[in-house]
């Protein structure tokens, strides 16, 4: 019999809680730490993400219920409602922000290996924008439209391992495409955008820094052919082009030429057309290449489904932010765990068995690669009743 560690302290094992404390230094508060500290608020979250909890009563309610254990799961502080809704409120977000870019630094480095279906020695990022509604009358900072709040997170994922290399939360009113002004480009990768990001100043900026690009074009784009490759039109491609913008700002925009690569998707009958700045790479490539875009709605899919950004503890805007943050620090060391435990199931099944062992002493690599646990959890449909055996 194991006798060991909770499955909640091993798995907080894998955080380096001294970056955490650093982060901590780093953004003092008037917020009082002697009775219930910042380790306490982020545990007291991640337990909250980890078990799908739905509100601060029920965090409450279940931690007191296993309070003779909370000592050895490293909560110290005493766990009230309304400690965890006034920290959440006033310690700063950045805080939450800081230590989830370190594990995502972390995440990055133990997946860098990894394919993602294109040979390509290239970093490759897909970036994209969610929004999350909110009701005007409990968020009024978070302005969308009139009668709306919401809002968005603008995501770029690294598609070795689809780990988050950048997350920037902003209310409704923020375009996606502004998002660009933010984001440090790195020379020698591709972003994989949609068209909502089109914009060819932007776009000629990320040009300028040595960074590839691959987007769609929308309809109304106007551009002339400067030069056709041939394609082998078995593989779905219909044309490979060299183009010039002759719109009366896009040409000034982006003066240099583009690559124009035309795809047929057979699946849904339609016929795709691409923007790059990369002639180098096959056209077929860069097919191959927007088609991983979809990895980043996927990721927006699953972190909405499994963990709790749709629905807030708190109603300003440092909870909010404090709340989503930590819902992406355990989404990143959920994925760290599974690599260096060489788990080979999913993130959506390690996720279903830790919410239900978080208190039993069992050995967390075994419990993450028993084939009996790992068939149980993949059965388990989490918002289904079981009335019968």
């Amino acid at each position: 019999m194991f006798n060991g560690k909770f499955v909640f302290a091993q798995l907080i094992d894998f955080l380096p809680l001294y970056t955490f404390r650093r982060c901590v230094t780093r953004y003092p508060s008037s917020y009082p730490t002697k009775t219930f500290s910042h380790l306490d608020q982020y545990l007291c979250m991640a337990f909250a993400q980890l078990t799908f909890r739905e509100s601060l009563r029920d965090i409450e309610v279940c931690l007191r219920a296993q309070e003779s254990k909370l000592y050895h799961l490293g909560i110290r502080g005493h766990v009230a409602r309304s400690n965890l809704a006034d920290a959440n409120e006033k310690r700063d977000w950045r805080i939450y922000r800081d230590f989830a870019n370190a594990l995502i630094a972390q995440a990055r480095r133990l997946y860098a290996a990894d394919d993602f279906g294109v040979e390509l020695a290239n970093t490759v990022y897909a970036l994209d924008t969610t929004t999350i509604d909110l009701s005007l009358k409990l968020f009024p900072w978070a302005h969308f439209r009139t009668t709306k709040a919401a809002v968005k997170m603008h995501t770029q994922i690294d598609l070795r391992g689809n780990i988050p290399s950048f997350v920037h939360v902003s209310d409704g009113k923020m375009h996606e495409v502004n998002v660009l002004d933010v984001i440090a480009p790195e020379p020698g990768s591709f972003t994989i955008m949609d068209r909502g990001f089109l914009d060819f100043m932007r776009l000629y900026r990320l040009a300028k820094a040595g960074a590839f690009f691959i987007i769609r074009p929308k309809s109304n784009t106007i551009f002339c052919r400067v030069y056709s490759r041939a394609v082998d039109k078995t593989t779905g491609l219909r044309w490979d082009q060299t183009v010039r913008l002759d719109g009366a700002t896009s040409a000034r925009d982006y003066p240099q030429y583009l690559r124009y690569v035309g795809f047929y998707d057979k699946d849904n009958n339609k016929r795709l057309g691409f923007f790059t700045n990369n002639f180098e790479i096959a056209a077929l490539t860069v097919a191959q290449l927007y088609k991983c875009r979809w990895q980043v709605e996927l990721f927006f899919k699953w972190i909405k489904q499994h963990l709790r950004i749709k629905a807030f503890f708190g109603t300003n805007e440092n909870a909010v932010k404090t709340q989503i943050w930590i819902a992406i620090s355990i989404y990143v060391l959920v994925a760290i765990v599974k690599k260096q435990l060489g788990a080979e199931a999913s993130l959506y099944t390690i996720l279903q068995i830790l919410s239900l062992a978080l208190f039993e002493k069992a050995p967390l690599d075994q419990l993450l690669n028993d084939r009996v646990t790992l068939q149980n959890a993949n059965q388990r449909n989490p918002i289904q009743l079981t009335l019968f055996d």
